[in-house]
């Protein structure tokens, strides 16, 4: 799984979740820059670690050998979460995973060296791995 080698905060401020800033689009990695076709989220979440993982695998299985895969998202923020049963107060709880806070138009993945009909396919199932609305762009 993806995580940081290095952070220099390990526990991050929660952000605010206005309505306005989720929805507007990305402005930041929103081209198909590596592969043929890509991955782009059309909604707002945060994707974690092993969904990232989960979607990778999904994806290799159904491309093959030939294919060049290119992850365009890497989990940088942390998530805490307090023990079970632990009472009130006492602090922010310990980190427990890494995740990435997708906006709607960023791309998340990229596909290469496959027929269109094998990349479609693939970029379909990694996209049923993941918490956001997905859709298929080519080049």
């Amino acid at each position: 799984m993806l995580f940081p080698k290095k952070v220099k905060h390990r526990k991050w401020q929660t952000d605010r979740k206005s309505e306005a800033r989720l929805t507007r689009p990305d402005t930041k990695g929103i081209d198909v820059s590596f592969g043929a076709f890509a991955l782009k989220a059309t909604s707002p979440a945060r994707v974690v670690s092993r969904q990232i993982e989960s979607a990778r695998r999904a994806m290799t299985r159904k491309a093959g050998k030939t294919a060049q895969i290119w992850i365009r998202i890497f989990p940088d923020r942390p998530i805490t979460q307090k023990a079970a049963e632990v009472p009130m107060g006492k602090g922010k709880g310990d980190p427990k995973a890494f995740c990435f806070e997708v906006l709607p138009g960023r791309v998340l993945f990229e596909i290469d060296g496959v027929d269109e009909a094998t990349a479609r396919e693939a970029l379909r199932k990694a996209g049923t791995k993941l918490p956001v609305k997905t859709k298929i762009v080519a080049r």
